[in-house]
């Protein structure tokens, strides 16, 4: 919809003499910086670098993804582990955690401090991976993040198998 109003003010400018022209300009100022800033998107894993496990812990712990590939927005806290919404709309996130061995592996997605959704699975031997998705209507400044599951190990490694990713779908 805000392209169409800014496809059409566009042609406006186009057609208005030079003297009216100050107004509309401002006007597609304001759009353009509008639809900037609704461009988000991020992608993490879990290390930078190196091969390691985390946890097991007693309680849900935040994690937090340190090697980010994308972070258009920067709504992703690499210092955190939390996505704070820009902007008032539905959001797409998806989070995958691998393990070794027979220990579980979880994560599970939360917002504003609520459990959404898990990806669990508990391996018998070898590598085992979980994975989930969820689309989500979030406020400006809701806060989304992935808290490894109580008693679970994580894994990752070079190959970056523990990661969480999300992106705005559409404003509201």
């Amino acid at each position: 919809m805000e392209i169409i109003v800014f496809l059409s003010l566009l042609l406006l400018v186009c057609s208005v003499p030079t003297n009216q022209t100050a107004d509309i300009r401002a006007v597609l100022r304001e759009l353009t910086a509008s639809l900037a800033e609704q461009k988000v998107a991020f992608s993490a894993s879990l290390l930078d670098q190196g091969d390691e496990g985390t946890g097991p812990f007693n309680t849900q712990v935040t994690l937090v993804f340190k090697r980010v590939v994308t972070n258009i927005g920067n709504a992703y806290n690499p210092g955190t582990g939390m996505f704070t919404a820009p902007v008032r709309g539905v959001y797409h996130f998806e989070w995958k955690v691998s393990g070794l061995g027979n220990t579980e592996t979880g994560a599970v997605l939360f917002r504003n401090g609520e459990h959404i959704y898990i990806a669990f699975e508990h391996p018998t031997s070898g590598y085992v991976s979980a994975f989930n998705g969820a689309s989500l209507l979030l406020e400006a400044g809701d806060q989304v993040s992935v808290r490894q599951w109580a008693g679970s190990r994580i894994h990752d490694n070079q190959n970056h198998h523990t990661t969480f990713s999300g992106h705005l779908i559409f404003t509201m």
